[in-house]
């Protein structure tokens, strides 16, 4: 009888005469995780997005693998990945409840593990239910959340006004991100400083908290540096997006937005973060239909703190595309500083990427170099750098059997194969810049492109 050993060895011998048979990748990999050789069916998940990149098979395979080879962070990467597609596999759910509830966010793990086996029955797990403090049937459960086919979540068929957003307790820190100095101070004059001091602010009667919309290139840490604000004051976080607020039913879109604010409201100090803000506050000059205006309106008085004040509310917000977001929201009160990101400097870049090397086996790294050769380069990009070399150092060790610490030249030689991803970015931000400009509102962008 074949051992594991030997399946896995006449699998790898078949895939030498037909490296393209994705189905037959994916069989590899299955195997080696149920041999419990996660590293290996790493690389073969790996090899098999490379071969088809838009496979939401080979995405989940390596998120499975990364989560039972004990890596949290990555594995939590590609679902949060796979969960936007419109129709992601059945176990992606599963797997993020997994995650979620790993990471102690178990509200979020509960509903998620409910998506699960409301796409799948056959997902249900008894043992895992019990340990989300789900008792009974978790079929009859999820079923019993959903109403009209919607789930109860979004606000609709009787919901108990309690949003569904979790409270964060980010543990990270402004240490932990490297560059953006001009924000940092914006932010400590806007939350940080009014609680160290409140006589003072009193004083001078300055409220704590307010807004502030960062703007710039994709991959340049604004969602980073809004986890690292709550981290900072160890206050609440609140991040929202768009399936958060957004709701087919008429009115519910205007509730989910109060809701979450009365939470964080509630929670107070607390940093409330919208990413891609510009699909919650389009300018209304643009919309066909009213629906999209009454959201808008509320957004626009809840920041004002119409109905309850927003004393110890930090709103930060961040958009790629700040000239999708209607004008008033950058009327003074509402998000009265408006922030241009651009991508690291050449100091931030060599700080970024000291962070992202700590704790891997590195020798004799000569970070100010490094930055040198990464012009343009976004924190994303400088992350994409590192995994590449890391990835090349692991096809050394795999072929010589000896691991070897990353070096210099390991790193630049990676950079070498990565493109900046903000050149698109800034290709659209010129025209923007140069013909659309009222008021000078990117006038940071001419400057930043010398222009």
């Amino acid at each position: 009888m074949a051992t594991g050993d030997d399946m896995i060895k006449s699998l790898r011998e078949a895939l030498k005469h037909s490296p393209d048979n994705l189905p037959l990748r994916l069989h590899l990999g299955e195997s080696l995780m149920g041999l419990g050789r996660y590293e290996e069916a790493e690389w073969e998940y790996k090899a098999a997005i490379e071969a088809a990149p838009h496979d939401a098979r080979c995405k989940l395979g390596l998120a499975d693998a990364y989560f039972k080879g004990g890596k949290g962070s990555p594995a939590m990467v590609v679902v949060e990945e796979l969960i936007k597609l419109p129709n992601p596999p059945a176990r992606t759910y599963l797997l993020y409840s997994k995650l979620l509830f790993k990471s102690g966010d178990v509200d979020r793990a509960v509903r998620q593990y409910k998506r699960a086996i409301e796409a799948d029955e056959e997902l249900a797990d008894g043992t895992y239910a019990g340990q989300l403090g789900i008792h009974g049937s978790a079929a009859e459960e999820a079923e019993s959340d959903v109403v009209d086919g919607r789930m109860r979540a979004s606000g609709a068929g009787g919901s108990d006004g309690d949003p569904s957003i979790p409270i964060e307790r980010p543990k990270i820190t402004f240490a932990d991100v490297g560059g953006m100095d001009t924000l940092k101070d914006e932010i400590r004059m806007k939350i940080i400083h009014p609680l160290a001091h409140p006589e003072l602010y009193k004083a001078y009667g300055k409220t704590i908290g307010g807004g502030i919309l960062m703007y710039g290139p994709p991959g340049c840490g604004k969602t980073h540096l809004a986890r690292a604000t709550a981290g900072e004051i160890k206050a609440g976080f609140v991040s929202v997006g768009i399936n958060d607020v957004l709701d087919m039913w008429i009115g519910n879109s205007e509730r989910n937005l109060h809701e979450i604010f009365d939470r964080a409201r509630r929670s107070r100090p607390c940093v409330l973060f919208f990413d891609e803000v510009d699909a919650l506050a389009a300018s209304r000059t643009d919309m066909r239909h009213s629906g999209g205006r009454h959201q808008i309106n509320q957004f626009l008085a809840e920041m004002d703190g119409v109905a309850a004040s927003n004393d110890g509310l930090l709103i930060l917000a961040a958009t790629n595309a700040p000239w999708h977001v209607d004008p008033a929201f950058r009327r003074p009160g509402r998000f009265d500083r408006i922030l241009f990101i651009p991508p690291p400097d050449a100091t931030a870049r060599a700080g970024i990427l000291q962070l992202l090397l700590t704790g891997k086996p590195v020798q004799d790294i000569d970070h100010d170099q490094i930055a040198k050769k990464t012009d343009g380069f976004s924190g994303a990009d400088l992350k994409a750098v590192v995994d590449m070399a890391i990835e090349s150092k692991l096809r050394e060790a795999m072929r010589d059997g000896i691991p070897k610490p990353m070096t210099t030249r390991d790193l630049t030689s990676a950079a070498a194969q990565v493109r900046p991803s903000t050149r698109e970015w800034f290709n659209t931000a010129k025209n923007y810049a140069l013909y659309s400009n009222q008021g000078g509102v990117y006038d940071d962008i001419l400057k930043y492109m010398k222009l």
